[in-house]
């Protein structure tokens, strides 16, 4: 199979039960690093719900990503143009960057939008326009993508800035699903595991440059920084690494038991 970002040769880690019921493996790119499972057959199962109920961590990350966002796009991009979140869940984070006094848009194919009423981007004729907005915004998105080269095709066609978020690999040899929590084969839902090379890879194919903290955010953009602005702005909050760090490495465990009770949930099911 080859990668999904830059063409090359993959490679089987290991294989891991979805949903309690798939065995499946997962590829890893011999060049960029990238992993990515086999073809995800299963998403039909995995998405009954658009955001799974475990996800314990929605609503504050939602909090934190609202104060980044602000900053980032205060002191790097023109607060006055639209932005669009993309893939924006209930819209709970673009009902917050309104409140906060940004023009923000809302896009979901998949998701009810809740929070963010009347401000969906195909109802809007200013928001509507082929690269009106400053910014797209993607959070939690990209590790859902089963074609990540042909979803940001779709994104560039808004706005030549992309920001988003999802965990880059640790550095360390993956043999397990056990490895690193961010696989969570128990719902099925990600499909795709970067490393820096590999995100570099899919910005340059747009012409775009990252700028990444190293961590979980990341900007794709065709702007040209003397800084970079994701290392500034995640040292400003540094409820980041708190978030994503320490909070996470306490809170493993408890996944773990959520994790198992969604597979017995889905064995006792069949």
């Amino acid at each position: 199979m080859k990668c999904k970002i830059c063409g090359n040769e993959t490679t089987e880690i290991f294989c891991a039960r979805i949903l309690a019921k798939y065995d499946v493996a997962y590829l890893q790119c011999s060049d960029c690093g990238f992993i990515q499972t086999e073809e995800p057959h299963w998403l039909a199962e995995s998405y009954q719900e658009a955001i799974t109920s475990l996800d314990i961590g929605l609503v504050t990350r939602n909090m934190l990503f609202s104060k980044i966002s602000s900053s980032l796009i205060r002191w790097f991009f023109d607060r006055e143009r639209p932005f669009i979140d993309y893939a924006g869940g209930h819209g709970l984070f673009v009902r917050m960057m309104r409140d906060r006094g940004y023009r923000f848009f809302w896009q979901d194919e998949y998701c009810d939008n809740t929070f963010a009423k009347n401000f969906e981007f195909d109802r809007n004729e200013e928001s509507s326009k082929v690269k009106a907005f400053e910014m797209l915004t993607a959070f939690e998105v990209f590790e859902h993508l089963v074609d990540p080269v042909a979803e940001l095709e779709k994104m560039v066609k808004f706005s030549d800035s992309i920001f988003l978020s999802t965990r880059l690999q640790p550095a360390q040899t993956f043999t397990s699903a056990e490895d690193w929590w961010y696989f969570s084969p128990g719902i099925g839902q990600h499909v795709a595991f970067y490393s820096k090379e590999s995100l570099e890879r899919l910005a340059d194919k747009f012409g775009m440059r990252l700028y990444t903290n190293g961590i979980n955010l990341h900007l794709l953009t065709k702007k040209r920084f003397r800084l970079n602005p994701i290392r500034a702005v995640s040292s400003w909050h540094y409820a980041v690494s708190s978030l994503f760090g320490t909070h996470f490495r306490n809170k493993r465990s408890l996944m773990k038991s959520d994790m198992k009770l969604a597979e017995n949930k889905l064995h006792h099911s069949d």
